[in-house]
């Protein structure tokens, strides 16, 4: 074993590219392609983010003691060619786009991986559902814990629980493809109009303007789920096994709808359907939570894959299991097991790890001085300030909507308060403002609520909160306006039905982050400042970004993001730029909007 191992995790060619460096006991960094390329899920082997590694890490190739990839290419390329075997002839235009990729880079890889990363380490492949168990084990800092893993597919597996500890990750069970909660989720996903991939989360904000009323025709048509949270799709629904969409007319007959396209209007069928699947795929989750629970008699519990972005499922998880502690990863899709296979490598090697996820703050940082050079160079009119969180405050409690800028970039999908939008949620109107002329999205879905941790439980039910974003709490009856939940009205968030209207959903549920003076000073000083103003312990904390697009990576992203959208002022670093004092003006970049 070696005291100090560098080890490089590599995610790539399916979607959400992403690296991992880790040296001995600390991870040096954790960067996404797609902030680097400015393409949304990128998939493509990650140079950008490989040569950010060398430009600002002193990363160096020949002092790499191991690379390690999260998934193993020959045994998904097995699937492939089994599938296409079986849904002959089909998928024939499938078959002849996807092989020859296959054939040229994926199944080779190791040729694409030594072209890249020159140097004699040992290059591994890690079955890809251990990698996001060890994604979520390594950084829970918990002894022992049960483990559930839910995404699309890794190379067979689509469900796989087990249990791990600081010795082993050891699989109990696993349901194999097509068979698959992600996949079926994400099928209702394409069903309602939202991108599949990306727009799953639409899809749980949709449901609380739903009523479940398909829920029984749901397990009766569409999935056979046991008692002990196993399942089996009905395969004749759904067409994801021939490559060209996820479900066709026959899942739109059993519903009476049409596959919604993006533009069209979102109408209460739509939002039934939503809360039905949503129900539908809770109670299987809580099943298998308890069966987990009770088959391996832990306390604790870890969660990854792309279902355990499902925040509503979290928080049911928690709150009907007799799980003691729960940690979910937040990077949980594919971009976190570049993390999760150099982690589980790094600690096979000997690297021992106390706080290696460091609240997700794992990306690039810019010093004042390349903050100022950059301002500079795009024509910014900026001031220096001296002290971003009281004047962020300020901005906030004026009524203006800031992008906020600060410290080392979130790894994972959510914004954690250093690449943010910020705002104040007691607003009524800022929740369409926001939507509509500064995220270019849908006007139905709420933000969430950065919320200083120690005054959660005056303002919200539930005891277990991350500083994630990675679970639903639900606001007090005191603060709500409201009695009881309306469904069927796209319009309800516009209408202070509750005091904190911008944050809480349809059903008085939020998203929350609590933040410490710990997990992120400046952001937790902020938010203070602005409770000292206001009596209001929380602001709008939503990503740096527009519809379509990732979080902004460089001080170059966040000043066209600033100029092309609604925001009124941007505070980046210690300076702080204001839209009316601009010259830059709207249309001087280009930054692509897609309306979903």
């Amino acid at each position: 074993m070696k005291s100090n191992p560098k080890v490089l995790g590599v995610s790539a060619f399916y979607h959400d590219s992403s690296l991992c460096y880790i040296e001995g006991d600390r991870v040096v960094a954790a960067l996404q392609e797609e902030r680097f390329s400015r393409i949304k899920n990128d998939e493509v082997f990650p140079l950008r983010s490989l040569d950010i590694l060398k430009e600002r890490y002193g990363f160096k190739e020949k002092e790499l003691d191991a690379v390690v990839f999260y998934d193993k290419p020959i045994l998904k390329f097995e699937r492939i060619i089994e599938n296409l075997v079986f849904a002959s002839p089909r998928n024939f235009r499938f078959a002849f786009s996807a092989l020859p990729l296959w054939l040229k880079e994926k199944l080779f890889l190791s040729n694409e991986i030594r072209k890249h990363i020159r140097g004699k380490y040992k290059l591994y492949y890690l079955p890809h559902h251990i990698s996001h168990a060890a994604s979520a084990f390594l950084p829970s800092g918990f002894d022992s814990a049960a483990y559930m893993v839910n995404d699309g597919v890794g190379e067979w597996d689509t469900t796989t629980l087990g249990r791990a500890d600081k010795n082993n990750i050891t699989q109990i069970s696993s349901i194999e493809y097509p068979h698959s909660l992600g996949m079926f989720y994400s099928a209702f996903t394409y069903l309602c109009g939202f991108e599949v991939n990306s727009g799953e989360y639409k899809l749980m904000g949709l449901a609380p303007y739903g009523e479940p009323k398909y829920s029984s025709l749901i397990k009766k048509e569409l999935i056979d789920a046991k008692d002990d949270g196993s399942y089996r799709l009905n395969m004749d629904y759904f067409e994801y096994e021939y490559g060209e969409r996820m479900a066709g007319k026959k899942l739109e007959g059993l519903f009476n709808v049409k596959a919604r396209k993006k533009n069209e209007k979102v109408t209460a069928e739509y939002a039934d359907i939503a809360a039905s699947v949503q129900q539908v795929i809770e109670e299987i989750l809580v099943k298998m939570a308890k069966h987990l629970e009770k088959t391996t008699g832990e306390r604790n519990l870890i969660m990854a894959g792309g279902v355990a972005l499902n925040c509503v499922a979290n928080a049911k998880i928690k709150k009907e299991t007799g799980f003691e502690r729960i940690f979910i990863q937040p990077a949980s899709g594919d971009a976190g097991g570049a993390m999760g296979a150099a982690l589980y490598v790094s600690s096979m090697l000997g690297g021992n790890f106390e706080n290696p996820q460091q609240y997700s703050y794992l990306g690039t940082e810019y010093s004042e001085g390349e903050i100022e050079k950059a301002l500079i160079e795009l024509g910014g009119i900026y001031e220096k300030i001296s002290d971003p969180a009281r004047t962020g405050a300020d901005e906030i409690e004026a009524g203006r909507v800031i992008g906020w800028f600060q410290g080392r970039m979130e790894y994972g999908p959510r914004a954690l308060g250093n690449r943010s939008i910020l705002g104040d949620p007691r607003d009524s109107s800022m929740q369409k403002t926001m939507n509509m002329k500064i995220k270019f999205r849908e006007s139905f879905r709420p933000f969430a609520p950065a919320v200083l941790e120690e005054s959660h439980g005056k303002y919200f039910e539930e005891e277990f909160f991350t500083p994630y974003m990675l679970t639903v709490s639900t606001l007090r009856e005191n603060y709500r306006n409201i009695k009881r939940h309306v469904t069927h009205d796209f319009t309800l968030l516009q209408k202070s039905f509750t005091q904190f209207p911008a944050v809480v959903h349809a059903d008085f549920s939020s998203r929350v982050q609590t933040v410490s003076e710990e997990s992120n000073p400046l952001f937790y000083r902020l938010i203070k400042n602005f409770e000292e103003k206001t009596g209001c312990p929380m602001v709008i904390n939503t990503s740096f970004n527009v519809s379509g697009q990732p979080i902004v990576e460089s001080p170059e992203d966040a000043f066209k993001t600033f100029i092309e959208s609604d925001v009124d002022t941007l505070i980046i670093g210690s300076f702080i730029l204001k839209k009316e004092f601009q010259r830059r003006k709207r249309g001087d970049f280009k930054i692509e909007r897609h309306h979903a």
